[in-house]
Order: structure tokens, then sequence, then C-alpha cells
């Protein structure tokens, strides 16, 4: 019995003092840069919310046509909608680092991102000649 419990000792010593426990946690300055940054895109994001209406609307009408004079205003309240409630989060929560260490809630981070073109796959040929007829 006691030689188990040594031989236990001894492994549980050797697990322990392994280096894998040595590991540098994050420094202090690069958690605060993070908290700033989650801060100021949080209170831009609360500031600007309203912008998401007419990026809304343009980006609608642009992609989908007429029917975009209708559906992008709608659109773009509820982008409005989203954008100060995840501003805010950002803003009162800065110090938290959720979702993902200080990531942004939304995507694309600020509403002057994301106007790029909507890009479209090419179409393929209607009709494909098919294979062995005509050819002899």
């Amino acid at each position: 019995m006691r030689t188990k419990t040594t031989l236990l000792s001894l492994l549980l010593l050797m697990v322990f003092a392994t280096a894998s426990f040595a590991v540098e946690g994050q420094q202090p300055e690069a958690i605060a840069e993070k908290m700033a940054f989650k801060l100021v895109r949080g209170v831009t994001n609360v500031a600007t919310a309203v912008v998401e209406v007419p990026k809304q609307s343009y980006l609608t009408v642009r992609d989908r046509g007429g029917v975009g004079y209708v559906v992008g205003p709608l659109k773009g309240i509820g982008m409005a909608f989203y954008r100060l409630l995840t501003g805010a989060a950002e803003t009162v929560f800065f110090a938290v680092p959720q979702p993902g260490y200080y990531d942004s809630l939304i995507q694309p981070e600020y509403v002057w991102q994301g106007w790029e073109e909507k890009r479209v796959e090419p179409r393929k040929a209607a009709v494909e000649p098919a294979e062995g007829k005509g050819e002899q």
C-alpha cells in the first residue's frame, strides 16, 4: 500500500511539474487596448445607428430593384435598431471579454463598412449541347 501511495504521489508530482502550467497570460496593455476598442466601437455604433436606414435602402434598391424602395427602409429600421442595441451592449459591457475575446457583436463592425458590390456568379449556359448527338 505504501509503494502505491508513493508511486501515485510521484506520478502526480510529474504531471503537475510539466511545462504546460508555465503558460504566460495576456499582457495587461493588450487587454486594456481591446477593451478600449470595444468601448469606442460601441459608442460609435450607438451614434451612427440611424445611418442604417439610407444604407439598407440604397443596398436593397441596388441589389433587388424596385422592391427595394419598400423593403429597404424597413430593413434599415430593423438594422438601425439592431446596431443601436449591440452598440449599447458593447458600451455597457466593454470590460467583458465576450464574444470571442472582445470581438464585435455585429458584422460589419461599423455602418460605413459593407457598401461594396454584391458578388454575382455568372450563370451557366441555359442549353448545353447533348453529348453524341449530331456528331458522327
